[in-house]
């Protein structure tokens, strides 16, 4: 058995070597690039994803086979060709000048192996499994994991107070982002909206404070004022302050007001990006808001005020005259208005359109229509809000797409589609 002493390399700014230009090398250089490492990549050929690293200046490509000589200067090897004999000649070379070389073909002829690894924050992990790299890989997933969650790191440790508005996603607790989730687990406090995944809220510790931050359509809303003063006065507290919000914070979700409040009171706050609802829902739903040959642009709207208000924002006749697809959210109760003046100034009434409700979770689903038709296919199948609108040809390919993959797998790409109109 060979023993392995795991040390971490410190190689920013120094010269490393990497012999082979497919797939090993392709897996290997991305973390050597973040240690700051000077590389040397020599092969006559290399990936075209490697060619596209190439616009980093810490890589360059020496295009030609190994030399004698090329470890002149070298702290590091890693040796990744498909030539048996080639590897031999490197990894002499490296051992004749106590260079460590790591080899893709043959570990025993190596003198340093590269552990399954992985990043949490400023912690490394590495796991060298005794040459099993599927067990190396699975410790290592299960570790990060653990340290992601919250699972595996106490809570009082390297934690940063101060404000995090969070995206949480379109519903689905898997699809909020791993960073996201670890803040969950580090929080003070969280304060949750309505449309955030309410799951997550169940595996808080105990001692987290929550606040209840939902606005209900035409109901009970907690008001922007409050819910900014929760945020500044538990952010001075040197409090960790969770603002859990569907989609993305910065997509109709006030996230910005909520930052301004705690730049003025002088409290540190974070973005943390979510999965918008207005692109994911219709993807999980098996619509694409673009595609090529169909659209090529699509454009996200808010509804929650109807088009002949003083107090709309919106181009709604400019946004007819556009060929691609519009994304209305906020928009059940003014999507009549909407629609007749999409129609009005030059939408065709037959375009493709579809509604879909509570969407990525386990009631989600979906009626689909024609423009002129959507909102009273919506209301007579009971889709209300929260629901996204979809409105465009891409409706049409999606259709075709279940239509051609046959009954068996119709509906597949999430939810139930319940009929509505004439593109389903």
């Amino acid at each position: 058995m060979t023993h392995q002493y795991l040390s971490g390399l410190v190689l920013e700014g120094r010269r490393v070597v990497v012999v082979g230009g497919g797939g090993v090398a392709q897996r290997r250089l991305p973390r050597l690039l973040e240690s700051g490492a000077r590389i040397d990549l020599i092969s006559p050929s290399i990936t075209p994803t490697i060619e596209g690293l190439l616009g980093n200046p810490s890589l360059s490509w020496i295009e030609r086979g190994f030399q004698d000589g090329d470890l002149d200067g070298a702290w590091y090897v890693v040796v990744a060709t498909d030539d048996a004999s080639v590897n031999d000649r490197v990894s002499a070379e490296a051992d004749e000048r106590r260079i460590f070389c790591v080899r893709s073909d043959d570990r025993s002829q190596a003198t340093a192996w590269t552990p399954a690894s992985g990043q949490h924050d400023n912690v490394t992990i590495g796991v060298l499994g005794g040459g099993d790299h599927r067990k190396s890989a699975a410790v290592r997933d299960a570790i990060l994991e653990g340290l992601r969650t919250g699972e595996l790191a106490a809570r009082d440790v390297d934690r940063r107070p101060g404000v995090y508005l969070v995206g949480g996603g379109p519903g689905d607790p898997d699809l909020i982002t791993v960073r996201g989730r670890r803040l969950l687990a580090e929080a003070d406090v969280v304060v949750a909206d309505r449309l955030a995944p309410q799951p997550l809220l169940d595996e808080l510790h105990p001692d987290v404070e929550l606040f209840d931050a939902a606005k209900l359509p035409r109901g009970r809303a907690a008001q922007q004022e409050e819910i900014n003063r929760i945020l500044v006065e538990r952010g001075r507290a040197g409090k960790v302050v969770v603002r859990l919000k569907g989609g993305d914070p910065y997509v109709f979700g006030r996230g910005f007001e909520e930052a301004l409040a705690c730049a003025e009171a002088g409290v540190p706050w974070t973005v943390v990006p979510g999965i918008t609802s207005s692109i994911s829902v219709p993807a999980v739903s098996g619509i694409p808001v673009t595609h090529r040959g169909v659209t090529h642009e699509f454009t996200v709207v808010s509804g929650h005020i109807p088009p002949s208000h003083p107090d709309s924002l919106v181009n709604w006749d400019a946004l007819a005259q556009l060929h691609g697809t519009l994304v209305l959210l906020m928009a059940v109760e003014n999507l009549p208005a909407i629609a007749e003046r999409l129609i009005a100034a030059g939408r065709p009434a037959n375009t493709p359109a579809a509604g879909i409700a509570d969407g990525t979770l386990p009631g989600q689903r979906m009626v689909t229509s024609d423009l002129a038709g959507i909102a009273q296919a919506m209301k007579d199948d009971g889709v209300g809000a929260p629901a996204i609108v979809v409105i465009g040809n891409v409706v049409e390919v999606a259709a075709l797409a279940r239509a051609t993959a046959g009954a068996a797998e119709r509906g597949g790409g999430g939810g139930v589609e319940r009929g509505g109109g004439g593109v389903g």
